[in-house]
């Protein structure tokens, strides 16, 4: 039996769901341990390009099973509609292949409608929530006001649950934010529909993972978002609402007591963020147009335009350190193909001083990027496939990543497809 977690470095958006796609031939089951339908997961193989949500990136694979873990924001309502578009897509997702945790909690629509009048209110301080109610849903769960998956086994136990749920969530909407109430009719009516749909995949996923694991079965993790947005270790308040670390994986997959053999650590030859909060080394204008066209950088999930900037060293070695990262992948090193010259953000200064240390989040605020520039390659390496093969400015620009951070990079992605992977 192996184990072993594939994390984001920095904010998200790393391309992740690449490296699982890539790396689950290796393993039986995938699981996806925390986060919700706010992932953006984006997959290029022989099927097409796809971005999945909440679906772990190895239903992709026939002989794989793929498990939504107690960790997640189960939405069965997105969860449903991704399942149809994939299946219109000929993959097959059924109970032998998909399987979701009783424990998980149910998204609900009152989640959503809370997220989006939540950000309305906070105006120009708003946190850059992609409204799918994720923070509302964590808050709920962590006061023990959601219904349980495995609830929709037991009717009259749900409906009398809902109800008690129904108004203390509408004095809520009501008295706080002025909105109208939900409807019990309503309410019902939506967990009828997509409560129904998914309940032939819900099991009580430790169950299936303790015998997993007693059959040496080898089992692959995949975390939403970076540990930038880690809720406890992330850039708060502008983090997720869940814990995106590698070390959350054993507690939000059902399976607490499995030991991590490695973890895999994901991040851009450059850097982008979706959302607000503090980005340190930012670029803006015409140079950040330029580099957020070579890379596509628009949201998976909201079509957002990402925000851009160089590799920041600082902001990276603390994501290999909060995750405890054996082993990084370097994704989209071909989209600097253009550059001539390749600025990197290697310290930060801070009320005057440099530091190689990332600071403490309100710190954050009043951080000025430390540029070097080095040398480019200039040259297309998008069919480049072995490590002897890219130009020697491409080799120095993975080591210096390498030997600033303080772990082995693995795996250099050089395009978006399967095999667009160079191997060290």
């Amino acid at each position: 039996m192996k184990t072993c977690a594939i994390v984001g470095i920095n904010w998200g958006d790393e391309g992740k769901g690449r490296m699982v796609d890539l790396l689950t031939e290796d393993y039986d089951i995938v699981i996806r341990y925390q986060g919700g339908g706010n992932a953006g997961h984006t997959v290029v193989n022989e099927y097409g390009k796809f971005a999945l949500h909440l679906l772990p990136s190895g239903v992709f694979h026939p002989a794989v099973v793929n498990v939504l873990g107690n960790g997640v924001a189960l939405d069965a309502e997105n969860l449903w509609t991704e399942i149809e578009a994939l299946r219109a897509r000929s993959i097959a997702i059924s109970p032998a292949n998909l399987k979701i945790s009783d424990r998980a909690s149910l998204l609900l629509p009152w989640h959503r409608e809370q997220d989006a009048l939540e950000e309305a209110r906070l105006g120009a301080k708003q946190y850059g929530s992609t409204k799918q109610g994720i923070a509302p849903f964590y808050s709920d769960k962590y006061q023990k006001k959601t219904i349980l998956a495995g609830e929709l086994f037991y009717p009259d136990e749900l409906q009398e649950h809902l109800a008690e749920l129904l108004e203390w969530k509408n004095m809520i909407l009501t008295e706080v934010y002025g909105a109208e109430p939900c409807a019990m009719e309503s309410l019902m009516r939506w967990v009828h529909t997509y409560g129904e749909r998914i309940k032939p995949f819900l099991c009580d996923t430790g169950d299936f993972l303790r015998t997993a694991a007693a059959a040496e079965k080898n089992l692959l993790f995949e975390a939403q978002l970076g540990a930038l947005r880690d809720l406890d270790y992330g850039i708060y308040p502008y983090t997720t609402s869940t814990n995106a670390l590698a070390a959350y994986a054993p507690l939000g997959s059902g399976l607490p007591t499995v030991k991590l053999d490695e973890v895999v650590g994901v991040v851009k030859a450059y850097s982008t963020c979706v959302g607000e909060g503090p980005f340190v080394c930012e670029l803006f204008g015409e140079e950040a147009k330029r580099l957020r066209e070579a890379g596509g950088e628009y949201g998976a999930k909201t079509g957002r335009p990402r925000r851009v900037g160089p590799l920041d060293l600082v902001a990276t070695r603390y994501g290999v350190q909060t995750q405890g990262a054996t082993a990084l992948a370097v994704t989209k090193l071909d989209v600097l193909n253009y550059l001539e010259k390749i600025p990197v953000c290697t310290q930060y200064e801070v009320d005057g001083q440099q530091t190689a240390r990332f600071p403490f989040p309100v710190a954050l605020g009043r951080s000025k990027p430390v540029f070097e520039t080095f040398e480019g390659w200039n040259c297309d390496i998008s069919r480049v496939r072995r490590w002897a093969d890219l130009p020697a400015a491409a080799q120095r620009y993975v080591e210096l990543i390498e030997t600033r951070v303080g772990c082995p990079i693995r795996y250099v992605s050089v395009g978006p497809e399967r095999d667009a992977i160079i191997l060290r």
